[in-house]
């Protein structure tokens, strides 16, 4: 039996991060709604921590920007990816490291966290909450965190309507249709009250919770699929005006929980 570490280490090496948020129309909504969320939250100067930085797409953008960033990274394939393409960023520290232990980091440390890929790879809830708990309490008082995870509905939209629908819905949902969340999915997917449910009492006050990429990656599958330049960007604008429906949160693949750390 593979560890999870081991999972994620052989996906992402055979797997191309380094351009998955432009080589595509879904992955570059993605980047422009959430980098539009981050500055919400961030400024010039900015102690900044992304777990899960992966090949340091968010990291490497807000470095150059004038932010304090620190990328951790646990995929040995990406980590090196990230370097390269940092180097000479003197205020941009790159690490391995598990979103479940952040030891090397004091309480309170950062201004912004951003959680941006562990959750889509922890399956069991102890690690899950572990995660989340890491992540408050790196950050300061009235410090936002974000967290992205994935919807579940849409990774059946996505991945099940072009055959397989049913080993679809066996393997993500049990008898009762609860959701189900084990290693081998690679990539595991929540009901959104699902995932706002893990904070309830935790040291945070909900935010909001966005969707940042829409219907675009199941319809982007269609040959006849047609969205020009001027066209991404005028609907670019107009979804950050309904990202945050609570009605059309479950049809988009990627979402970002985002809340602020209570001042004591």
């Amino acid at each position: 039996m593979s560890t999870r570490q081991e999972i994620i280490n052989d996906l992402y090496s055979n797997y191309d991060e380094d351009t998955r948020t432009i080589r595509s129309r879904h992955g570059q909504l993605e980047y422009r709604t959430t980098m539009n969320y981050v500055h919400r939250y961030a400024k010039e100067g900015s102690k900044i921590l992304e777990l899960g930085a992966g090949t340091g797409r968010y990291s490497i953008a807000l470095a150059k920007e004038g932010m304090d960033v620190t990328a951790v990274e646990l995929t040995e394939a990406n980590l090196a990816t990230l370097r390269r393409n940092s180097k000479g960023l003197k205020n941009l520290a790159a690490c391995q490291g598990d979103a479940t232990d952040l030891s090397r980091f004091q309480d309170g440390s950062f201004d912004l966290t951003l959680s941006f890929g562990p959750m889509y790879h922890l399956y069991e809830a102890n690690e899950v909450n572990r995660a989340i708990d890491e992540a408050i309490r790196v950050t300061r008082p009235g410090g936002v965190i974000m967290f992205a995870f994935i919807s579940i509905y849409a990774v059946m939209y996505s991945d099940y309507f072009y055959g397989h629908w049913t080993e679809g819905q066996k393997m993500n949902f049990d008898k009762d249709n609860r959701v189900c969340h084990f290693k081998e999915q690679l990539f595991t997917g929540y009901d959104i009250t699902e995932f706002e449910d893990l904070f309830k009492g935790k040291d945070v006050e909900w935010i909001t919770t966005a969707g940042v990429d829409g219907l675009l990656e199941p319809i982007e599958e269609r040959s006849d699929f047609a969205l020009s330049d001027e066209d991404f960007d005028a609907m670019a604008e107009w979804y950050l005006s309904f990202c945050e429906k609570r009605e059309l949160l479950g049809m988009t693949n990627h979402l970002l929980y985002i809340c602020r750390k209570r001042n004591r």
